[in-house]
């Protein structure tokens, strides 16, 4: 990587190189304490073994590591190292491990933690990611706890719940003859299904979500948990071919390409209308403005939307929270009223309970929340005369698990966001892999049913699985955080561009990936890579969506979509225009002949415009 990296994520700090662990055909990263990317033969087996800790709202340690030694010769590898995790209120977690593989297949990682005072925690332990490219939808053989066995597959589609519980050891076919044994020793483990929040994996995780969280770790008493993976059978993995260039083929065309919306909150207003050419030449279908009377909302929020809808005249939808704190008609009512009395002139409006932007994990109990055939009922009375939508304002783990009754309304709706778990590069391109099964799940919930997503950024802008999300002042690659600061490099113009390629073939009417103006949107703050106030690189990215939206779909696959997506539409005149998006970090040729051309290359998360 030659470009700069202040230009690329937006923070002049780049992620640690990983060290590369290799015995015979067997390899693995080692990433700050973790192994990622374990591979037999160049094929992925496991996409992550971790040892986590997480605090009372499901945040990230992330411990220093001392003492670290890394050994290793042709036939085997050798990690040790020593952590320590440190709560707020002082108390301590100390944990030491020891990571070994071998040539004969066969990887080792053992970690013995122990609390120098109690240590309050919602996790403590291992988590194993198993890839869903080439495994989603196939035959495993599962070992329980109780020593029994069973054959069965993972889920094709999204599973809300835990497709296993109680497991001791998962076995999948790495090719044909060569299979792979993931054994978890030390508590009881079980799985959950990772793409409801698009990371793209299943994670095996120890202790039971139906067990109390949070839960305190004695003081001295020692927690050890082991981790092995045992690859057999016979005949080798084909040999990888050597670099070629990343190709793209295009196929049959199908559904019209989404509206782009943007998302407006009440006090980004003034700046959208100080900035209305820049608004403009982005050039957004629709503006959707966040409303929330939790947060203080009212006439004058929405007094505000209705002076930029009479500047930038598009469709709108309101993004309305419902209290549900009273009667639903005089609080939905009341909102109509103030609507009329802003002259806001809506096109649509999307309605959830506020409660519903919380997560009932496995295990918990439902909160008080009036039926949505109700609170739906009541916004159909209040908004008689434009399209009524709903779902979730969260993410689409709570949609699946909260299946809205969508006869009710005009349209279904939820947003994404990549950094639920992790925040390193990789997991957060790497998430791009789980949209097709979102799209495809919900469809297979909804039907027809018109579709959105969105706002989904790179940063959090509510946190449904603690008290709040994390603040983030120094611009770190942080999981949960409000703020991302790879949303003002070209990190984030390739990771819009990538999304919008894998929601491309759901028939999609509207997906919205940015703000205009604040942390989530396309226009620059002091201190990031280009002048505040100038278009941030993934202006590039929406605007070129929204000039795209309309045309008929074309399916367009790359030859590794691991590295490059593309995302292409056709005109009525039969011009076809596309869009490359290069997700890497280093330079990548493109054999662009598909569209009547010779190669391209694309270096460090470059978007790209053919046609």
């Amino acid at each position: 990587m030659t470009a700069d990296a202040f230009l690329l994520y937006g923070t002049r700090v780049v992620e640690a190189e990983p060290v590369r662990l290799s015995a015979g055909l067997l390899s693995a990263d080692f990433v700050n304490g973790s192994l990622r990317t374990m591979r037999y033969g160049g094929i992925e087996v496991l996409r992550a073994i971790a040892y986590i800790v997480r605090d009372r709202d499901w945040g990230t340690y992330e411990p220093a590591l001392t003492d670290l030694a890394v050994d290793q010769d042709a036939d085997s590898f050798s990690v040790s190292y020593s952590a320590t995790c440190l709560a707020p209120g002082g108390s301590r977690l100390d944990f030491r491990a020891t990571i070994k593989g071998s040539a004969n297949g066969h990887l080792v990682f053992d970690v013995s933690a122990v609390p120098e005072s109690d240590f309050e925690t919602n996790r403590c332990g291992f988590c194993i990611l198993h890839p869903i490219a080439g495994l989603a939808g196939s035959p495993v053989t599962v070992e329980h706890t109780d020593g029994s066995v069973v054959a069965t597959k993972l889920p094709l589609l999204i599973d809300p719940w835990q497709p296993f519980k109680d497991l001791r050891a998962i076995t999948h076919e790495v090719r044909p003859g060569i299979t792979a044994e993931c054994r978890m020793e030390g508590d009881t483990f079980e799985m959950e299904d990772q793409r409801n929040w698009s990371d793209a994996s299943y994670k095996t995780y120890v202790r039971p979500l139906a067990l109390p969280w949070p839960y305190v770790l004695p003081a001295g008493q020692t927690v050890s948990q082991t981790v092995s993976l045992r690859i057999t059978g016979e005949g080798m993995p084909a040999a990888a071919s050597a670099a070629e260039p990343v190709s793209v083929e295009l196929g049959e065309t199908g559904q019209r390409l989404p509206d782009l919306g943007v998302i407006i909150y009440p006090d980004e207003v003034e700046a959208a209308l100080a900035n209305l050419s820049t608004l403009t030449e982005l050039g957004p279908q629709q503006l959707v403005f966040h409303y929330d009377p939790t947060r203080g909302h009212g006439l004058e929020a929405l007094q505000s939307y209705a002076r930029l809808t009479a500047a930038y005249p598009v469709q709108t939808t309101l993004e309305c929270v419902v209290a549900c704190a009273g009667d639903l008609d005089a609080e939905l009512s009341g909102v109509a009223d103030m609507v009329r009395q802003a002259g806001l002139k809506l096109s649509a409006i999307a309605v959830s309970p506020s409660v519903d932007r919380q997560s009932t994990p496995p295990g918990s109990a439902w909160p008080d929340c009036p039926p949505l055939e109700d609170v739906y009922a009541a916004a159909r009375r209040a908004f008689a005369d434009i399209r009524l939508g709903g779902g979730m304002f969260s993410y689409f783990t709570e949609l699946n698990r909260k299946r809205v009754p969508a006869g009710l309304l005009d349209f279904i709706t939820h947003c994404t966001c990549p950094i639920v778990h992790a925040a390193d590069d990789l997991s957060v391109m790497q998430s791009l892999e789980a949209l097709p099964f979102i799209t495809a799940s919900a469809r297979a919930i909804f039907g027809a049913k018109p579709y959105r997503i969105g706002p989904s950024t790179i940063a959090m802008r509510q946190n449904p699985y603690g008290g709040a999300t994390k603040p983030n002042p120094e611009g770190q690659r942080i999981a949960m955080a409000d703020r991302d600061p790879r949303h003002a490099g070209l990190f984030a113009a390739a990771w819009a561009i990538g999304y919008a390629a894998r929601v491309a073939s759901a028939g999609l009417e509207l997906l919205t990936l940015s703000g205009f103006a604040g942390p989530f949107g396309v226009l620059a703050a002091s201190g990031e890579p280009v002048a505040e106030g100038a278009p941030r690189p993934i202006f590039d990215a929406i605007k070129g969506l929204c000039e795209m939206a309309g045309l008929a779909y074309v399916a367009a696959r790359t030859s590794d979509q691991t590295k490059v997506l593309a995302l292409a539409g056709r005109s009525a005149s039969g011009k076809t225009v596309a869009w490359l998006a290069n997700l890497t970090a280093d330079d990548v040729t493109v054999d662009i002949s598909a569209f009547g051309r010779g190669q391209l290359v694309m270096t460090p998360y470059a978007i790209t415009r053919i046609g």
